[in-house]
Parts: C-alpha cells; structure tokens; sequence
C-alpha cells in the first residue's frame, strides 16, 4: 500500500465515526443559529470614544448592537502594521428591509475615517449573518491614519429607522499584518486570466457545512454535498496559497411539484482569511434546479491590494478562505420547509509560489499561511492521488484521535516529498 492510498485508507475509517462541523445541526432536522468562537471574549461597545474598551488584535470578541447609535471600540496600532476589523452581526428572525444591515469603521483620533464598509441583507430580505470589515492601512507615502497610537472602531445599523428593535449579536475579529521585509512591487497585476473556469464535475460527498466562521467545515476542490433549509448559513472553509485561484459555485436542487417563486434565494459568498467579504452572488429559485458561482477572481498575490477593484484587492493574502451559502427563510412560503439538496463545487488552480517574508508575525499567528496538512499539492509536483489525500484529510476531522494523527503523519511524509522547494509566507 502506498502512503497515500494509507491516508485514505486511515481517513475513510475516521470518517465513519468522526462528528464534523456542522453535523450535529443538520441532525437536528431545523437551521441552526450562528455558532459563535467558543473562545470569544465579551466586550460591551461604548457609546462614545472615551470610554471604548480595547479590541487586541489576534483575539475575537462577542458583543451586541441595539437598533440606535453607534457604537465605540478601540485598538492601539504601530506604524508598521496593517490592521483588520471585521464584524459579523446575526439580527436572529424577525422582519428585515433590504437596505438595513451593519456599518463598520475605523477612525484614527481625531474622528478621521481610515476605512468604513456596509453589509445589508440585500433582496432575499432574508435574516441571516451579515459581516463588514474595515482596514487601516499604513503607506511611507500615506498622509491619513498613519501615526502609531489610539484608533477606534464604530459600528451601527445601516437603516435604524427600519430595524427590528432587538438587539443583535455580534462576533468582532481584529488581525493585523506587519510590512514586508523587503519592498515588492506596488501597482496590482497588470493582467490575469479572468474567465470563467468551468466548475467541478463528478458526483458529490456527503459534508456537512458548519454554522459559523469559527466551525467552518474544511473542504478542498471538489465537490461537496449537504443538506439545507430555508433560514439557514452554512460556511466551509477552504485553504488558498499565494499564487492560486479559487473559483466555486453552489447548486440548489428541485422541490418537486410545487411552485413559486423566492427572490435572491440562493446565495453564495466568499471571505477571505481577515473574514472580509471578497464577492457574493444571488440567484432566485422557482422550485427547479439552480446554480450560482462567484465571479472570476485572480491568484492570491501580495500585490493585489494596490488594485482598484475591490474584489480583486480583498484576494491580498493566503490562508483560509471561507464560502457562505444561505437560503432565504422566504423560500419555505412557497416550497416548504425542505431540506433541500445543496452541492458546493470547489476548484483550485495555480501553482503554490512563495508569499511576502513579514517583518514580524501577524496576530493571529499563521492567519496568513496554509497549513503543510491543508496545502494542496502543487500541480505538477504530486499528482491528483496527493490532491485526494491531502483533501481527505483536510477534511476529515479535527481532534480525532490517534487514528488521524497516524494518517497526518503519513500525509507530512507524503507532503515533503510533493512540495519541496514551495515556501510560504515568512519563509515555512
């Protein structure tokens, strides 16, 4: 038996008896809520500067949002680091407009704005997690929100006038990412291929998605299957290293015989490893066979961020990046309350090239590295057998016994042989 055929022999025994992300809400039979870090620390927002409690980057916190005013939290930031804030609020049911969501900002203090982004629930009108970030970015030819010192972070409603009056929970996450060592280039790729690849063929695994950013279930390229239900989010997250490219779609089945028609229903999203959203795409279903995919998006390079597109900017860094299906609740009026069959197909393309050597460690440590377990080989260098086993384990479950650390041990082996020479960020 070869050491890959060993790790899917290994993985396929864990899986049988593994519990991963998301299983035990699927089981549940009703869409689960947002599964929040269980290592989050709570942190009540201000109602002004002067008393804002302190974020520190690398760590994530839980507070909440009344419907009125806006509130403070503050960070204390070098000279030499970019700093990301990104915030994710789940309003729970209840009626939502399209326009209302969350607006997220960063201000140096003087009340400057360095950064400020929104996210609404959009069309769908449907409740669910809606995440904004915001960046202070430092620049040697930058003239705002450069000096070391006190910043704060505002967030609020986007539509308060139209907002449920309950509170809303929040997840808040703040990372930071030191300078290059060496200067690189500072103008965005001038050209990358930007058609559409054609998705991932092949029959569907059964992989239950997780219900937050924290428990996000691994998937690599494939294809995956799961079930879902009107109301619900499922996210998965997925390993990119610098120089690849993502690109995935999702896939709604039939209801049968009914019909109808839900607006926006389907959605997909992509985050990238600070959590902010890079691109989402929306399709309505009228009880037949549907599909949504992300729009075409470069390889992950340092340099993309100097790019005026947003979207081609937020692919600025490797490491984990997160796909974020939800359903809208309006779908159950027409079609019932499911569950519906989901397939989310996931392609990866590219070599794997070598990232920025920081100057010091980002917070938290390794956000912006894949992982030697999660890297997919690089095309060329393993084969389609070391992509299968890599995958396999990636996803086959976190913490399971001495089983998995017999076939990651296994993986290493193969995983040194299939990617010598590649080098990641900082040099691992």
């Amino acid at each position: 038996m070869t050491a890959v055929s060993a790790v899917l022999a290994t993985t396929a025994a864990l899986l049988t008896t593994a519990v991963l992300p998301g299983s035990t809400a699927s089981a549940a039979g009703a869409p689960a809520g947002y599964a929040f870090d269980g290592d989050a620390r709570r942190v009540e927002g201000a109602s002004g500067p002067s008393d804002a409690a302190p974020l520190e980057p690398g760590a994530t916190y839980r507070s909440s949002l009344p419907r009125d005013g806006t509130l403070y939290y503050r960070l204390d930031l070098d000279a030499a680091s970019d700093a990301y804030v990104t915030v994710t609020a789940v309003p729970g049911s209840g009626v939502v407009t399209a326009v209302d969501g969350i607006r997220v900002s960063v201000q140096d203090a003087d009340g400057t704005s360095c950064s400020s982004d929104s996210a609404t629930f959009g069309a769908a009108r449907s409740p669910r997690p809606v995440t904004a970030w915001a960046v202070r970015e430092t620049d040697p030819g930058g003239t705002r929100c450069q000096e070391p010192g006190t910043y704060y972070v505002t967030v609020e409603r986007s539509r308060p006038e139209d907002s449920p009056p309950q509170d809303w929970d929040l997840e808040l996450s703040a990372v930071t990412e030191p300078r290059p060592r060496e200067a690189g280039a500072s103008e965005a790729p001038e050209s990358w291929d930007s058609a559409s690849p054609e998705p991932v063929a092949g029959e569907a695994e059964r992989r239950a998605g997780g219900d937050g950013f924290a428990d996000a279930t691994p998937v690599g390229p494939g294809a995956w299957r799961d079930d879902i239900r009107p109301g619900q989010t499922l996210f998965y997250r997925v390993p990119v290293d610098w120089g690849r490219r993502l690109h995935a779609t999702a896939e709604l089945g039939g209801s049968g015989d009914r019909s109808g028609y839900a607006t926006a229903a389907l959605r997909l999203a992509l985050h990238n490893p600070v959590r902010g959203e890079v691109d989402d795409a929306a399709k309505g279903y009228a009880g037949r066979e549907t599909a949504v995919g992300l729009a075409p998006l470069p390889p992950v390079a340092y340099a993309n961020r100097y790019a005026a597109d947003g979207q081609v900017a937020a692919m600025r860094f490797a490491g984990a990046y997160y796909l974020v299906v939800h359903l809208a609740a309006q779908v159950a009026d027409d079609f019932g309350e499911g569950p519906f069959a989901l397939t989310l197909r996931v392609r990866l393309e590219g070599a794997s090239r070598s990232g920025p050597e920081y100057a010091g460690e980002p917070r938290p440590r390794g956000v912006f590295e894949v992982p030697v377990t999660e890297r997919a080989a690089a095309p060329g260098a393993g084969g389609a057998d070391d992509d299968l086993a890599l995958t396999a384990v990636a996803v086959g479950g976190i913490g399971t016994g001495s089983a998995l650390l017999l076939g990651l041990g296994v993986w290493t082996a193969v995983a040194r042989r299939g990617a010598r020479g590649v080098r990641g960020p900082g040099g691992a």
